[in-house]
């Protein structure tokens, strides 16, 4: 018998409410749409430690990676606009990445390198194989000195020509597309569909995505009169207990975010909510009222892109990222064997698409019977804090409810 949405609001209720009560989240906001039944929207818990305030409908999260679909999507109009072509080179864009060299090994001296075989091209920045990297994902020297060079990965102080120019500086970590390796691509493409359209990425976003979209709390910063319903930001402390933060592990991520900051991370910087990230799914499921996408191309985003070996050897923090069931297509992994599919990169029939964010957001859209799932948290703990097991209640919680969502 199906759920009301009463009853299933309840259901979510009841998944998610536990880790609240066991001080695992401070607060969440999930939703669960179908185009039969609407939106089922369920918040529990506070949206900012400091003042109490609790989590509502409109309460603004920072979204984190969950920021890559939407920027895969916006490259994806520029394409089919002509600006670009997916296997051309980036360096008519960007001529400062034209002498890229490759380390010998990932986690060996940055000074045994060979020359790229090849020009790094879009196509490489949308599926994660230009050999471009995030510096937490080594501990071997690259690491290092790609945090020292490039800053915060959010909240940055460079501005997006100063970025690109100490990225042409540093070697890549494989060749131009022989594998996924997660990490700044997204960044860079995002810069380089600004410097196409001559403004900055914020803007590129606004009037290609969130505009038409209805989109109207989603965006780089959030506007003064706003703040009040943002969500804090929140990690633990050394007891594990939860504690409000000034500043994301690593400082990636600020409270406040200085005005004049020029730096629009594309791979992990948005605001959003429950509702606007609803009219972005619904969008890439072809159920919105405005549809942004040409048919080709979002077939393209939303089909797996990786060759067996590739999606075999894909690691995120020493883990298996793509295990049997997952492949991965533009800014989004992909079901392709539904009986086997992790939930945090998607569970439902083949086809279904998703991606979490390092905050502890996550989403995914079926494209067989049409739901989309989202859930918006802040839960912010240390990398090594996470291997002593703290902070890992938004992944576990996020499983409760797509058990909730799915149950008849």
């Amino acid at each position: 018998m199906k759920l009301s949405n009463l009853a299933r609001s309840d259901a979510i209720r009841v998944a998610i409410q536990p880790a609240v009560d066991a001080g695992e989240l401070a607060g969440a906001a999930a939703l669960r749409w179908r185009p039969d039944d609407g939106p089922a929207t369920v918040t529990v818990g506070r949206r900012d430690l400091t003042t109490g305030l609790p989590v509502e409908r409109d309460t603004i999260f920072r979204v984190a990676s969950m920021t890559k679909p939407v920027t895969t999507a916006a490259a994806l109009m520029v394409c089919a606009d002509g600006a670009l072509d997916l296997d051309e080179p980036i360096t008519r864009v960007a001529p400062e990445l034209s002498a890229m060299r490759v380390l010998r090994d990932p986690d060996g001296p940055l000074d045994a390198t060979d020359p790229a075989g090849r020009a790094i091209t879009f196509r490489d920045l949308l599926t994660h194989r230009a050999g471009l990297t995030y510096p937490e994902m080594h501990t071997g020297p690259i690491g290092a000195a790609l945090a020292a060079t490039l800053g915060p990965t959010i909240d940055n102080t460079l501005s997006p020509d100063e970025w690109i120019a100490r990225l042409a500086t540093m070697p890549l970590v494989d060749q131009p597309g022989a594998a996924f390796h997660y990490g700044v691509s997204t960044d860079l493409l995002g810069f380089l569909i600004a410097r196409i359209d001559g403004t900055s990425l914020g803007e590129v976003l606004s009037r290609r995505v969130f505009q038409p979209l209805g989109m109207r709390d989603t965006g780089f910063t959030v506007p003064a009169e706003h703040r009040g319903r943002r969500a804090g930001l929140c990690g633990f402390d050394a007891h594990g207990r939860l504690a409000a933060l000034v500043a994301t592990p690593g400082g990636h991520a600020l409270a406040e975010r200085p005005d004049p900051m020029t730096f629009e991370s594309g791979g992990q910087g948005l605001w959003s909510t429950a509702g606007d990230y609803l009219a972005f799914a619904r969008m890439l499921l072809g159920d919105g009222e405005v549809d942004l996408l040409r048919p080709d191309l979002r077939a393209m985003m939303t089909a797996n892109q990786l060759s067996a070996d590739q999606r075999a050897a894909a690691r995120l923090l020493g883990q298996r990222l793509f295990a049997r069931g997952h492949g991965y297509g533009m800014g989004v992994a992909v079901v392709t064997e539904s009986a086997h599919a992790d939930v945090l990169r998607g569970r439902g029939h083949a086809g279904t698409i998703s991606w979490p964010g390092a905050f502890g957001s996550w989403w995914q859209a079926d494209p067989v019977d049409r739901s989309i799932l989202i859930f918006l948290t802040h839960s912010m703990p240390e990398l090594s804090q996470m291997a002593e097991g703290i902070g890992l209640g938004a992944w576990t919680t996020i499983a409760r409810f797509h058990g909730a969502c799915t149950a008849s």
